[in-house]
């Protein structure tokens, strides 16, 4: 076990808080129902949003650790001078797909903010839950920008075991 601090901090902070709402809202939830047969109108709304601040934050942390989904079997059997080159196709695949997510949910949060649309739930702005998506999209390119980094520079952790 390593010494040093983790890692994007800032997102395992956030996504440790999201979940730790997410099980609070729907303990009470529960246990109000539970008691009076009544329940509150704002947990499935707030616990779906939370759920993605989760998704999201988990998926920057993640990425900053190497520790995302992928196929390994090219890296292992590749040459070790051709790695670089699998590293920034990864990286280029990676920061197409959440750039176009970060530039739409940009958009789309603007274009509900000018609208002033508001949650068919709680009628709150939607802007507040939509404005999420871009900004853990763009920590996500961050993060996988650091990862990048360190893997061509070599100071990635050379301990990572993922399961295949």
């Amino acid at each position: 076990m390593s010494s040093r601090p983790p890692k994007a901090r800032p997102e395992r902070f956030l996504a440790a808080l999201a979940l730790t709402v997410i099980c609070l809202i729907s303990l009470g939830n529960v246990v109000v129902r539970y008691a009076t047969d009544a329940s509150f109108a704002f947990t499935e709304e707030f616990s779906v949003f939370l759920l993605v601040i989760v998704t999201f934050a988990g998926a920057a942390a993640a990425a900053r650790d190497n520790q995302h989904i992928r196929i390994e079997l090219i890296e292992h059997h590749l040459p070790r001078p051709l790695l670089p080159v699998v590293y920034l196709l990864q990286w280029a695949a990676g920061i197409a797909v959440l750039g176009a997510a970060t530039w739409y949910g940009s958009t789309f949060a603007l274009e509900e903010y000018q609208w002033e649309s508001l949650s068919p739930g709680l009628g709150l702005p939607n802007w507040i839950y939509v404005i999420w998506l871009p900004i853990l999209s763009a920590a996500i390119i961050i993060r996988m920008t650091q990862n990048l980094i360190d893997r061509l520079t070599g100071k990635a952790d050379s301990g990572e075991q993922h399961e295949s």
